[in-house]
């Protein structure tokens, strides 16, 4: 049963500011973000994981949320066309 504190927030694997670490066969085993980025999710020493997801978390909310401020709403015709031609693909 999933908990409240075991949601995952994601971060689109193509993001400009993460790189991402591999093994030789291409596995990740790390990942390197901006200081700036782990300042905002971290800002004490002492942070908690909870507290730590839920930041990253908020920060994916955060930019969500702006991607979506950003982005032209659709009227209903063309909202149900968008998704026809989805069904279609």
């Amino acid at each position: 049963m999933e908990t409240p504190r075991s949601r995952t927030a994601l971060i689109p694997m193509n993001h400009p500011d993460i790189k991402y670490l591999t093994d030789a066969t291409g596995n990740p085993t790390a990942v390197v973000i901006p200081i700036e980025l782990w300042r905002q999710l971290l800002p004490q020493e002492k942070t908690a994981i909870v507290d730590l997801a839920d930041r990253l978390e908020d920060y994916c909310l955060d930019k969500a949320m702006t991607a979506a401020k950003n982005t032209p709403l659709l009227n209903r015709d063309a909202a149900l066309q968008f998704l026809e031609s989805e069904d279609a693909d």
